[in-house]
């Protein structure tokens, strides 16, 4: 049984029923825009991975969660923003394969590809203005503003070399775990917890968030493609420095005099994710990671036990993922 199922199963019926209209929703939201554009997006939303933000949602506001419309259009909004900043990141990177298919800018172009992701943005904040929540909307734009700076923070890094770990995890935060954050305070408002609730959940959401970027920059160096959906070491070709490069350079010191622009093609890339292994940084990486993971299970032993235990359930499913 994969982690998605085994949390399925001890959340219940009706988390399955609210993921199915999730599902169901997000597709209607980006329905009726021109053969063109609407199936581009829809087809970024199949093409999708294992819903984990929308899982938080629905899980954040209790086990069994309410079966609400509020509940599903939150949800349906963290996916949303969440597909067009992977729709926008490979119009950034040039990135040609996600999830070992065709990008949409390798099959529609930039323009293409920058449209598809604005209309992906507009429909999540226009599912959040339905369901009439002010603090929903309010939750996700803030969110969305931090998504934005930590792209710029990235482009700024690339090929930088003497990125260090604290900046490095501060994008890390900004690139990833502020979406993780706002899905649970979305889950934890719409199920009607209190301000300590939301806050705490929040709070899991985001150490939850780095240790599934730190975990999936292990996965880039360590590969293979076959399970990445992307060539091994793709960070290293678009410029992007991760924490196994971090951790590597400081032990051995030719990777320390590393240029990334001299990494130009997939098999200088496989080269150098070679050298970072044999270092010992992916050991590192991953157990820097696994402290995350159970600094957030600690977070959430206040709430009722059956929550707690299927968020449990999540945070291992991450880690376990990524071992």
């Amino acid at each position: 049984m994969t982690a998605l199922a085994v949390v399925l199963d001890a959340g219940g019926s009706e988390v399955g029923r609210l993921m199915d209209a999730v599902e169901r929703r997000m597709q209607a939201q980006v329905g009726g825009y021109g053969s063109l554009l609407g199936d581009l997006a829809s087809e970024t939303l199949v093409a999708g991975g294992k819903r984990l933000r929308p899982l938080l949602v629905c899980l954040s506001a209790g086990v069994p969660p309410p079966e609400d419309a509020g509940l599903v259009s939150a949800a349906v909004a963290v996916e949303l923003v969440h597909a067009a900043t992977l729709v926008h990141d490979d119009v950034l990177d040039g990135s040609s394969l996600r999830r070992g298919r065709p990008t949409v800018v390798a099959s529609a172009g930039r323009r293409g590809a920058t449209a598809t992701g604005d209309l992906l943005f507009s429909r999540a904040f226009a599912e959040l203005t339905d369901a009439g929540s002010i603090a929903a909307v309010r939750t996700l734009s803030r969110a969305s503003s931090e998504l934005a700076e930590g792209e710029l923070m990235q482009r700024a890094d690339a090929w930088d070399v003497e990125v260090s770990i604290e900046r490095y995890l501060e994008r890390c935060r900004l690139k990833t775990a502020v979406l993780f954050r706002a899905a649970c305070e979305l889950g934890a408002i719409e199920g009607g917890l209190d301000g300590g609730a939301v806050e705490m959940l929040g709070s899991f959401g985001e150490q939850l968030g780095i240790a599934f970027q730190l975990l999936d920059d292990v996965l880039d160096v360590s590969g293979p493609a076959s399970r990445t959906g992307k060539p091994q070491g793709a960070d290293l070709l678009d410029g992007t420095v991760t924490l196994p490069l971090i951790i590597a350079r400081t032990r051995n010191p030719e990777l320390g005099r590393l240029e990334l622009r001299g990494v130009e093609s997939e098999e200088e890339a496989l080269e150098a994710c070679e050298r970072i292994i044999a270092t010992g940084a992916l050991d590192d990486a991953r157990a820097r990671a696994h402290v995350l993971v159970r600094e957030a299970k600690s977070l959430t032993v206040a709430l009722p036990e059956r929550q707690h235990h299927v968020l449990e359930l999540v945070a291992d499913g991450v880690a376990e993922r990524y071992a």
